[in-house]
């Protein structure tokens, strides 16, 4: 009697353990209602907004939706964070705008971005390297994968603190030239 008590139990626990294993199963092949499919689908599109302080152009646009990159928006935003000086455009990396994205939404604002330096030419890079041991030789913003920032309402200290939590690249506190710097290279802060 024992025996048949612990196969029965035996039994039991393997059906209880099947069933589980189905419903795990069936869970991942539910069919979705059209309301909750259409917000699984639809991510919620993302916007930024430029002023660049030294052209005193102003964007604002939605960058990313319906599962992409707007590519009007791009060019928008290539024009707009373009090298000041020279006038040169450059493709803008879309996960410099992803970060962006990201240190906006940590901050809690809507505020623009101010834009100190967005892509800079070789020559515009050149010139500056020879008036500041701050910039570097192969910076990140020749390859339109850099900016220097300023956020209104949010102290340089804040916007370097979510730069630094998100660890999306490089980022660079300059309290004297009142910006931050941030980039999608390697992850690394100074």
């Amino acid at each position: 009697m024992m025996r048949d008590s612990t196969r029965t139990r035996n039994t039991n626990a393997m059906n209880r353990r099947h069933f589980l294993g189905l419903c795990a199963g069936v869970a991942g092949t539910l069919i979705i209602t059209k309301p909750a499919a259409a917000s699984i689908a639809a991510p919620r599109p993302r916007e930024l907004s430029f002023d660049h302080l030294h052209t005193g152009e102003k964007l604002k646009l939605t960058y990313w939706e319906h599962g992409s990159y707007v590519r009007d928006a791009l060019k928008a935003v290539n024009h707009v964070l373009r090298d000041f000086r020279t006038g040169d455009v450059h493709r803008i990396d879309p996960k410099l705008l992803d970060l962006l994205y990201n240190i906006r939404s940590r901050l809690g604002t809507t505020q623009p971005f101010e834009v100190i330096s967005g892509y800079r030419s070789p020559k515009t890079n050149a010139m500056l390297r020879r008036h500041s041991s701050g910039v570097a030789k192969h910076s990140m913003h020749l390859q339109g994968k850099a900016i220097d920032i300023r956020v209104r309402g949010r102290n340089l200290k804040q916007v370097h603190c979510v730069a630094l939590a998100l660890k999306g690249g490089g980022v660079g506190l300059y309290t004297k030239s009142d910006f931050v710097h941030v980039d999608t290279g390697r992850v690394r802060s100074w």
